[in-house]
């Protein structure tokens, strides 16, 4: 058995790392949505701060996948700009839209943690293993920073 290098990834993970492009492509939507939509500047700011990061993330999958001959995804998942949408008709309804923000940047903070997870699991040993865990380490601190300011604004209301 040859010795798997970032350029010969088994297909499995390849096709994890697919994955994992598209939710970052999800979450860098939905914080840039986040961001255009918040009634708080400085929430705005940390929220495009974060997209920055996911798209960062995204363009340095999109090189392994490319590395190994296949075409990454350009755009998010269909069912994530459904839930976009949802949000902005939900956050028309509610009166405290900074909080219902927040449920949502946390509930989707939630699924890319998760999905790290899962990634981290099978893909084990893999060549992209460590990329994998700064990726998780970097999600986890958003992760955590997004419940927090969840929290904060629970409590304060």
């Amino acid at each position: 058995m040859a010795l798997e290098t970032t350029a010969t990834l088994e297909e499995t993970t390849v096709d994890t790392l697919q994955d994992l492009v598209t939710i970052n492509i999800d979450a860098r939507d939905g914080f840039r949505e986040a961001a255009e939509n918040i009634s708080v500047p400085e929430l705005a700011s940390e929220f495009r701060t974060f997209a920055a990061e996911r798209d960062r993330q995204a363009e340095e999958l999109k090189m392994y996948v490319e590395m190994n001959d296949e075409t990454p995804p350009s755009e998010g998942s269909f069912a994530a700009k459904l839930h976009r949408c949802w949000i902005n008709f939900r956050d028309a309804l509610t009166s405290d839209d900074v909080q219902a923000v927040l449920d949502e940047a946390e509930r989707g903070e939630d699924t890319i943690k998760a999905a790290y997870e899962s990634a981290l699991k099978d893909s084990a040993g893999s060549a992209v293993n460590d990329v994998l865990q700064q990726h998780y380490a970097q999600v986890k601190a958003v992760h955590d920073r997004v419940r927090d300011l969840r929290d904060a604004r629970r409590a304060a209301s």
